[in-house]
Parts: structure tokens; sequence; C-alpha cells
């Protein structure tokens, strides 16, 4: 068996957001031992966000869910109860590293906080996310995907460039703010883990959303912060940029030309047309001036040509075009299929199903596919009974009580 990257390090989940599912499932996919704790009967809400495959509602036919949770086992507890929260601690006693993202306080009101867990398990590393961190006035705020956007400042830049400045800011499409606080997670947990390391310690990690998200725009912030200077969204403000979103016969392409050299040989691609050739637009100053102008004569050129076809024309005179995908567009791509980045895997209720790999590629501990995601309690019994000494019989009434 192929060794991992991190073989031999043992997590467990306890989380309901992406941010904490997609930390897990990296180190997941990268060979730790991952164990996720979902609510009895119910299940993770993941479960219940699509796409679901036939288009038709089904807890164990989540694309979401698979994909936050491949490679990982699955468990089903509510340490809620005296009986949850002892199965919970004896758990803790085996792992490196918790993983929690319940609001501040409450897994204290379980008697599961820190203080008490780190008595059970002096080298843990407890990672708790929250909407706005542990403490400050903020702290018991709740937030949505939605609100986290806008407070961490994330939001209020897009749309950038803005054709309509009546229109509000939006926030990212998808939950892509989601998997940015999931890879801030991990940075600091790896970073722990190899502190841990070294000086034997274990410690705890408080990790805000609405810090992490802010991060991602850092440049944005700490301009304003030391030059008082705010993101301006307004078209008139980027108006003078050559190039951006055009569209053509079966979809849009990127154009960019920021370099002298690569505006020429647009020019050269289009024919050198006539109204290139006049003063202003031979001065690169003056060019900017008649961005919005010029910009227009480039679109009306492009609509000619379907994305492959104007894409690989630009490559032939070194511009960097770029075609707009779409879902099928990347599924269907010569260069992730060329890579093997898609993997075909077998689901006991989807079947066979085309899986996203990982984004890296590493020549020694290679990544792998070695479950999906778990069927709501399917490592039940493997977990409680044969690893914690629960007897059959007592998982049983565990199961009619609610508790797992």
């Amino acid at each position: 068996m192929e060794q991992t990257a991190l073989d031999g390090v043992k997590v467990l989940e306890f989380c309901s957001r992406i941010g904490g599912a997609y930390c897990t499932k990296l180190m997941a996919d990268m060979g730790a031992e991952v164990i996720k704790i979902e609510p009895p009967a119910r299940g993770d809400d993941a479960r219940r966000r699509g796409p679901f495959q036939g288009d038709t509602p089904h807890p164990e036919k989540s694309g979401h869910f698979l994909f936050l949770n491949s490679n990982k086992l699955g468990v089903t507890l509510d340490p809620r109860s005296p009986a949850g929260a002892r199965l919970f601690k004896s758990l803790v006693e085996d792992i490196d590293i918790l993983v929690v993202d319940t609001p501040p306080g409450m897994m204290e009101k379980f008697g599961l906080g820190y203080d008490s867990l780190k008595k059970l398990n002096p080298g843990l590393i407890m990672t708790a996310i929250t909407a706005f961190g542990m403490t400050g006035p903020y702290k018991d705020y709740r937030a949505a995907h939605l609100n986290i956007s806008h407070v961490s400042g994330q939001g209020y830049m897009l749309p950038i460039p803005s054709p309509d400045m009546s229109r509000p800011p939006v926030m990212p499409g998808g939950s892509k703010g989601g998997y940015d606080i999931g890879i801030t997670a991990l940075v600091a947990v790896l970073a722990a883990d190899y502190w841990k390391g070294v000086s034997g310690k274990g410690q705890f990690l408080d990790i805000s959303r609405q810090e992490a998200l802010m991060a991602m725009q850092r440049i944005e912030a700490t301009g304003f912060r030391n030059a008082g200077r705010s993101v301006d969204r307004s078209a008139e403000t980027h108006r003078r940029r050559i190039g951006g979103m055009m569209a053509c016969k079966d979809g849009y392409i990127t154009v960019i030309v920021p370099q002298e050299h690569q505006w020429n040989s647009l020019l050269e691609l289009m024919g050198n047309p006539e109204w290139s050739q006049e003063p202003d637009c031979q001065d690169p100053n003056k060019r900017l001036d008649q961005a919005d102008e010029i910009n227009q004569r480039i679109a009306d050129f492009i609509k000619d040509y379907t994305r492959r076809e104007i894409v690989k024309l630009g490559q032939s005179f070194s511009i960097p075009f770029s075609p707009v995908n779409t879902a099928q567009d990347i599924v269907e791509s010569e260069q992730f299929n060329a890579v093997g980045f898609f993997k075909s895997i077998t689901h006991p209720v989807m079947g066979e199903v085309k899986f996203p790999s990982a984004p890296y590629r590493f020549s020694k501990t290679p990544w792998s596919i070695r479950r999906t995601a778990p069927l709501l309690g399917e490592h039940n019994e493997i977990i409680f009974c044969d690893r914690l000494g629960v007897s059959r019989e007592e998982l049983i009434r565990l199961r009619q009580s609610d508790i797992i």
C-alpha cells in the first residue's frame, strides 16, 4: 500500500458547514484518517444540498456531500446527552486533530470544550471555526454565507467593474467563501500539527470566518488602512482598459493585452485595421482614453468566431486569450482528461460517478480515492464497537435512544 502525506494522522470532524468539512476533506485526501460525526437520523445538512444525481433530492445522492466527504469514515452521534458526550470523549482520546464549527460556548455546554478535552488528550489540536471568532462583541452573532461575504469586505468588490452602480454589491457565486475558509483553516491546522511534531504539544486554534475571507482580499484591505482608499467598483474607474470579457459565437472569452507587444500582435491578428493607425491609437496613453470604442471594435471582430477558433488564433499570435468555460467544458476538457484529473468512482447508491481528484500531484505520496463519502452511519459499528468496545446490544439501545 502506497504511503500518503498524512499517514498516521487521525482527525475527528464535528462540522455542518463547508469550511470545516473542506478542511478535513483536504486532510483525508492527503491520507489522514478522518471520522465525520453527523446528527442521528437526519444527517449532515450537506446531504440536502444539490446538485443531486438525476435532479432528484436524496440524502445519498448529493454531489455536494459526495465531494466534501470522500475518503472519510462516517458515524452518527448526538453529544448533547451524557452518553453521547462520553462516546465523543472516547473518540477524542485517540485522535490528533479535532475540527468543530459550533457556535462559541456550545462545546463547553456539552462538557466538550478544549479545557476538558485536553485533559483526556494533552496533544490535542482543537480547531474551532466560527463566524467571528471566540471573543469580541460579535462572537455570538450568527452568519450565513451571504452575511460573511459582505461583513468580511469580500462582497463589496463584486462586481468589478459594475455597469450599474445603483445595483448593490453581490457575494461570490456558489459557495466559494466556504472553500476559502476551509483552505485557511487547513494551513493553520497543518502548522499546528508541525509544531506538535517539534514540541509534542497540542493547542487550540480560533478561526474566524470573517477574518479568513478578509485575508483573501488583503491588498484591498491594507490599501484602505494605509492610504485611506477604498476599492471603486464603478465602470468609469475601470473604463480605461483594453480587453476584458467578450462574446463570440458559442460563449465568451477573455482578452488580455497589457503589454505593448501583445497589443501589436492583436492588431496584426485583426489585419492591422485602418483605425489602429490613427495617432491617438498608436500612443499607449491616449489609446486608453478611447478604450470603450476600441473594445467595441475588438468585440465586433471576435463575435464571428467560436471560442476554440479565436483562442487558437490568439495563441498563434502569442496573445493570452482564454475561453470562459462552463461546467460541461471543464468535464470535457482535453487538458483535464489528458492529465487524468477526473476519476471514475463507484458509489453504493449512485453507482459509477465521475469525480474530481486533487489539484496537486505528489511524486512520493500520490492522491487516491480510498473510499467514497460515507452513507449515513455507515461506520458506526466499526468505530463504536470494534474500536471503542461498545457491545452490539448497546449500539442498538443507543440507536433507539437517538444518541447515534
